[in-house]
Parts: C-alpha cells; sequence; structure tokens
C-alpha cells in the first residue's frame, strides 16, 4: 500500500490551505497552488497525483455581488485551468478523487447542477453557507442534524479580517469541520 508521504494533493486556489490541512496533518504531500506565489492558469501538475481539491474564487459567480457587472469571462479562465489540470491528472491515471467547490450561485450555469450541495454547520461548523460540490468523490458525511441556535451562527458579513487576511479571504476560508469531514470520507 502506498505511503501517505508519497500521496500527492493538490489544493488549486487554496489560499489558506485551510481545506488540505487534514492532509498535511496527516502527512500527505500537499501542494497549495495559489496566488501570487503560483498561478493555475499556467501550473503544470507533477506527475501521481492522488487527490485534488479545487476553490476557484466566488466572487464573479456569488449571488452575493448583486446587479454589480460580472467578468465571467475572465473567472471561467480560472475554473477551466482548473479542470484542465484535473482532466490532466486523471488521464495520467493516478487521480483516486477531486472536488471542485464554489458557493452556491451562477457557476452552476456554466457547471450544471452539482451533485452535492452542502451547508457548512453539517459538518459541525457554525456557518450556514451553502456551498457547491462538483467532482469524483466520496461524500462528507454529516454529522449534524439540526442547525444551531440563530444566535450561534457566525455569518458572512460578521466574520472580520484576522491576521492580515482581508475579510474577502476570511469570508472564504474553508471551515474546519468540513475539511476534516472530507479528508475522512477521501483519503
Amino acid at each position: 500500500m502506498k505511503s501517505v508521504k508519497t500521496k500527492i494533493i493538490l489544493d488549486l486556489c487554496g489560499g489558506t490551505g485551510a481545506w488540505s490541512q487534514p492532509y498535511r496533518e496527516a502527512g500527505y504531500d500537499v501542494r497549495v497552488v495559489t496566488l501570487p506565489e503560483c498561478d493555475v492558469c499556467n501550473y503544470k501538475p507533477p506527475a501521481r497525483v492522488h487527490g485534488i481539491l479545487a476553490s476557484p474564487p466566488c466572487t464573479e459567480f456569488s449571488i452575493a455581488k448583486g446587479n454589480r457587472p460580472r467578468d465571467f469571462a475572465t473567472a471561467l479562465q480560472v475554473v477551466k485551468s482548473c479542470l484542465e489540470i484535473i482532466w490532466r491528472c486523471r488521464l495520467e491515471g493516478s487521480l483516486a478523487f477531486w472536488c471542485l467547490e464554489n458557493p452556491t450561485g451562477f457557476l452552476r450555469q456554466f457547471l450544471g447542477v452539482p451533485p452535492l450541495r452542502v451547508r457548512y454547520w453539517w459538518f459541525g461548523d457554525n456557518l450556514n453557507k451553502p456551498t457547491d460540490l462538483w467532482g469524483y468523490y466520496k461524500a462528507p458525511k454529516r454529522i449534524c442534524a439540526e442547525p444551531p441556535a440563530p444566535d450561534k451562527w457566525n455569518t458572512i458579513k460578521g466574520l472580520q479580517p484576522i491576521q492580515n487576511m482581508s475579510r474577502a479571504a476570511v469570508r472564504s476560508k474553508t471551515p474546519p469541520g468540513f475539511a476534516k469531514a472530507f479528508f475522512n470520507a477521501n483519503r
């Protein structure tokens, strides 16, 4: 059986690396491919990638943007680059799973309805952010049947910048309960 140390996980548009953190803690070879250090639009993946987590920026696809003008063409270049990396790794034959996530919004008009839509409170996180998951993966196990009481919610609007991170970066950070549940289902 292959050692986890030799299993490569790509975290595309991974920002802080929060989604891939459980893999890193378990000893996987995690590679966070994110701006400004690395751009998915010109990234060449290594051989034998085991799993891919992709979180293309949601700004242009977000319903929260309201009626302001959208630049779908530029945003779709990043999504397309993520998908091309996934396809390249799948064609090589080593890819065990892949998942592309984005908050429920306009990306559905380009990728279709995803096989799974989650809410982060299902995994013990006090956040109600409907999120779409496309890909080839095992669904993370839901651990909570009831949402937290209304006074316990961490609302998207209420999140404040932390540790040199903008409010937008904090909002886009993958909650730890979901990250752990996804890891437990996809190793």
